[in-house]
Protein backbone atom coordinates (compact mmCIF):
# COMPACT_ATOMS: atom_id res chain seq x y z
CA UNK A 1 0.00 0.00 0.00
CA UNK A 2 1.46 3.49 -1.01
CA UNK A 3 1.56 6.53 2.11
CA UNK A 4 -1.20 8.45 0.18
CA UNK A 5 -3.49 5.23 0.21
CA UNK A 6 -2.68 4.83 3.50
CA UNK A 7 -3.67 8.06 4.77
CA UNK A 8 -6.49 8.08 3.13
CA UNK A 9 -7.63 4.70 4.64
CA UNK A 10 -7.13 5.92 8.01
CA UNK A 11 -8.73 9.27 7.36
CA UNK A 12 -11.43 7.35 5.83
CA UNK A 13 -11.40 5.57 9.25
CA UNK A 14 -11.34 8.22 11.68
CA UNK A 15 -14.30 10.11 9.87
CA UNK A 16 -16.18 7.37 10.15
CA UNK A 17 -15.57 6.29 14.10
CA UNK A 18 -16.13 10.41 15.21
CA UNK A 19 -19.59 10.59 12.83
CA UNK A 20 -20.98 7.38 15.10
CA UNK A 21 -22.74 8.83 18.41
CA UNK A 22 -20.94 8.56 20.87
CA UNK A 23 -23.21 5.96 22.94
CA UNK A 24 -22.25 4.04 19.86
CA UNK A 25 -19.50 3.95 19.93
CA UNK A 26 -19.08 2.67 23.73
CA UNK A 27 -22.06 0.37 23.25
CA UNK A 28 -19.41 -1.25 20.15
CA UNK A 29 -16.52 -0.81 22.92
CA UNK A 30 -17.96 -2.97 25.15
CA UNK A 31 -19.21 -5.70 23.04
CA UNK A 32 -15.94 -6.12 21.51
CA UNK A 33 -14.11 -6.49 25.74
CA UNK A 34 -17.38 -8.94 26.04
CA UNK A 35 -16.33 -11.42 22.46
CA UNK A 36 -12.77 -11.25 24.03
CA UNK A 37 -11.44 -14.59 25.25
CA UNK A 38 -11.19 -14.79 28.86
CA UNK A 39 -7.23 -13.67 30.04
CA UNK A 40 -6.30 -17.36 31.48
CA UNK A 41 -7.47 -18.26 28.07
CA UNK A 42 -5.72 -16.18 25.80
CA UNK A 43 -2.12 -16.04 27.35
CA UNK A 44 -2.06 -20.09 29.02
CA UNK A 45 -4.60 -22.11 26.80
CA UNK A 46 -7.26 -24.33 27.66
CA UNK A 47 -6.60 -26.34 30.83
CA UNK A 48 -5.26 -23.63 33.17
CA UNK A 49 -8.39 -21.87 32.53
CA UNK A 50 -10.53 -24.83 33.32
CA UNK A 51 -8.59 -25.52 36.14
CA UNK A 52 -9.37 -21.82 37.46
CA UNK A 53 -13.13 -21.87 36.54
CA UNK A 54 -13.24 -24.75 39.08
CA UNK A 55 -11.55 -23.50 41.57
CA UNK A 56 -13.57 -20.42 41.34
CA UNK A 57 -16.86 -22.47 41.22
CA UNK A 58 -15.70 -24.47 44.21
CA UNK A 59 -14.85 -21.37 46.03
CA UNK A 60 -19.23 -19.80 45.48
CA UNK A 61 -20.09 -23.50 47.15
Amino acid sequence: MKTNDYVKYMTQTFVKYMDQPKSERKKLKLERKEARAAFWYRWFGIVPYVLYTEVKKRKKQ
